[in-house]
């Protein structure tokens, strides 16, 4: 018989955060199954919900969970005609998720790692950039990966987590972002450097304290980005990765080539990582 391409996963936890729109959902995590912080996996589902069949439709979902965590936990939007994530959302505690056995994807840190036979001081140096993680709507996922793996927190001076949404009551994981400085794998770190984390919710159509209601594309635009976080773009500096919607994705990678930013290229470390979250 040939070997399974997947595990059976069972649910334990469903989040909603916006009826209707948006949820998350924790399952059980195969032990064999092991990833970088900032990859995704393929979670299926049978296309006959009332039956318990093989799954035969697949869907990419960025892990929020950390790589050494015990679950694994996927963020999602409901796209209300879709075939899945409405399947997805309606899946309660005890009730079966299918994940593939590999993990995808190329949006991890070590994209910004010193290169191979590097020397001691380039290596050294490579933990004094600031990592930028930009990300629009449910863009937010492979970021909450990256920012519970410890590595993350050692291998950069700061850390700078903008979220773009259009209403503020979709500002998912707020709250657990807000309060990671009090975590005790992370609050040492904090009170060395209480701005370690940087963290700028953004809302085009809320107003939020002190922020503006636009994009993210523009504020990087006219600065104020830098202005809002305190700190700057430097190319030489900067590490940024953006994930969301494709025409952030498109507007801001203009923008910040503009500036110096691209992707690595024939094992030479770039400045930028960019994922289309769809």
């Amino acid at each position: 018989m040939t070997e399974s391409k997947y595990t059976r996963q069972t649910v334990t936890e469903v989040r909603t955060w916006v009826p209707g729109k948006l949820f998350s959902l924790r399952v059980t995590r195969d032990p064999a199954f092991v990833f970088k912080a900032g990859q995704f996996a393929r979670v299926g589902l049978p296309e006959d919900p009332a039956c318990d069949g093989e799954p035969t439709l697949w869907r990419a979902y960025s892990m929020v969970s950390g790589p050494l965590d015990n679950e694994l936990e996927f963020y999602s939007i409901v796209v209300p005609e879709g075939a899945f994530s409405p399947r997805m959302a309606a899946l309660r505690p005890g009730d079966t998720l299918y994940v593939e056995k590999n993990p995808y994807g190329f949006l991890t840190i070590d994209r910004f790692a010193a290169p191979a036979g590097a020397s001691p001081a380039q290596q050294a140096g490579a933990g004094q950039n600031d990592l930028w993680l930009l990300a629009t709507g449910t863009g937010l996922s492979a970021y909450l990966s990256i920012l519970r793996d410890p590595a993350t927190w050692t291998s950069f001076r700061r850390i700078i987590l903008v979220h773009g949404v259009r209403y503020a009551n979709e500002l998912a994981y707020r709250q657990e972002i807000e309060g990671w400085s009090t975590l005790p794998e992370f609050g040492e770190i904090h009170r060395a450097d209480p701005r370690k984390l940087i963290y700028l919710p953004v809302a085009t159509r809320d107003a939020l304290p002190g922020v503006p209601r636009e994009r993210l594309t523009t504020l990087i635009a006219d600065g104020r980005l830098e202005s809002l976080v305190g700190e700057t773009l430097d190319p030489d500096r900067a590490r940024v990765m953006l994930c969301g919607n494709p025409e952030m994705l498109g507007d801001a990678r203009k923008l910040l080539a503009a500036r110096g930013f691209a992707p690595g290229r024939r094992g030479v470390p770039g400045n930028l990582a960019v994922e289309n979250y769809w």
